[in-house]
């Protein structure tokens, strides 16, 4: 069996397991999708690497079980996985993504979560917006809105340079200018509101595809999850509503 792995020293890195088909497999539990631990092997550069062992390892239950979690996480490491190269050391991103998917596992907020690593994962992906300031005159006092044709924020001064600038809630700028810098490990719960929830979802939705061109299964899935989700919600108010 082929098995990815993230790993801090050479980023993702496909393992070739032997024997992984054959009854009674004892590493069947190791390499079960959103397991971590620590794990023996051999890396080749000219070919593929192996695993031949594998020492404590824990799955993510909480996002196992989870349909929503897991929809999240799943579409996380993607992102992930087309962000980084095969083989190339990826220093602090490896705590970051660590982190992420702890607190998703703990049921902390997975849209928010996902979210914060869409900011700042957009840097390895191709395009580096300006988050901190205006891109026309370096005003880092708002209000802001974001312009794609000039990438990044413009303060209220220069929103006429752009008529499909995205006419953000200053809500949401704060909280994109804020996920560009946040340390997922020392950030407690965090609570945004329905409508701020949406336009986030709707800005980086914007970005990935208009700027990235990315268009990824797990992104349409969880897209199409949250519809399901909001349809569900929509039925269940209307048989609640008195007659």
């Amino acid at each position: 069996m082929l098995v990815k792995i993230l790993t801090n020293q050479r980023g993702p890195v496909m393992f070739f397991v032997r024997g992984a088909q054959r009854k009674g497999f004892k590493m069947a539990a190791d390499i079960l999708p959103f397991t971590h631990g620590q794990y023996v092997g051999l890396f080749n550069d000219d070919g593929l690497s192996y695993i031949v062992s594998a020492g404590e390892t824990h799955q993510y239950q909480g996002i196992v079980n989870d349909l929503d979690r897991n929809a999240y996480a799943t579409y996380l490491l993607d992102l992930v996985n087309q962000a980084f190269k095969e083989g190339v050391g990826i220093s602090g991103w490896y705590q970051q993504i660590s982190t992420a998917l702890d607190l998703i596992n703990q049921g902390r907020d997975p849209q928010i979560i996902t979210n914060v690593l869409e900011v700042q994962l957009l840097n390895l992906l191709g395009i580096a917006p300006q988050w901190d300031r205006c891109v026309i005159c370096g005003n880092d006092q708002g209000p802001f809105d974001y312009s794609e044709s000039y990438g990044g924020i413009l303060c209220r001064q220069h929103w006429a340079l752009d008529e499909h600038r995205f006419r953000l809630d200053q809500r949401t700028i704060s909280y994109l200018r804020l996920f560009a810098h946040l340390n997922l490990a020392k950030v407690g719960q965090v609570s945004v509101a329905d409508p701020i929830r949406k336009q986030l979802t709707w800005a980086l939705d914007k970005i990935y595809d208009d700027q990235i061109g990315m268009r990824l299964k797990s992104k349409r899935f969880l897209r199409e999850m949250d519809h399901w989700t909001a349809e569900l919600k929509k039925s269940r108010d209307q048989i609640d509503k008195p007659t």
